[in-house]
């Protein structure tokens, strides 16, 4: 069982950063792939990030490629997601979420089966 915290959301202006941390509880959690999703009002959550337990694959969703950049800390239970170059159409809420313990990194939300609540970010223009 893995349980997620989001933390670090909140208004920031076009062009700026922010950074985005996902803390877990559980003593498995460097067995888990971790990924970022979100959810602009109005329409489907989707992928933005996904990072394997082995730390050997990254996923980014081409919207936010060479924008975001997703990491983990085992040591300490966290998953962060530095946000750069931000655009108003990066406005959601924004989820960590982790896999089944020794699961495959995809960018699909089915392939993850634990979720944090949430964290708002809103990118004024």
């Amino acid at each position: 069982q893995v349980q997620l915290a989001e933390s670090g959301g909140g208004l920031v202006q076009s062009g700026g950063s922010l950074r985005l941390s996902c803390a877990a509880s559980g003593r498995t959690f460097k067995d888990h792939a971790m990924g970022w999703f979100r959810q602009a009002p109005g329409k489907e959550r989707e992928f933005v990030a996904a990072i394997s337990w082995s730390l050997g694959v990254i996923y980014y969703a081409d919207s936010v490629k060479g924008r975001f950049t997703i990491s983990r800390d085992n040591a300490e239970n966290m998953v962060y997601l530095q946000m750069n170059s931000r655009k108003p159409e990066d406005t959601a809420v924004f989820y960590c979420a982790a896999s089944r313990r020794y699961g495959p990194t995809v960018t699909s939300s089915s392939g993850y089966i634990y979720w944090g609540q949430g964290t708002q970010v809103t990118v004024s223009s």
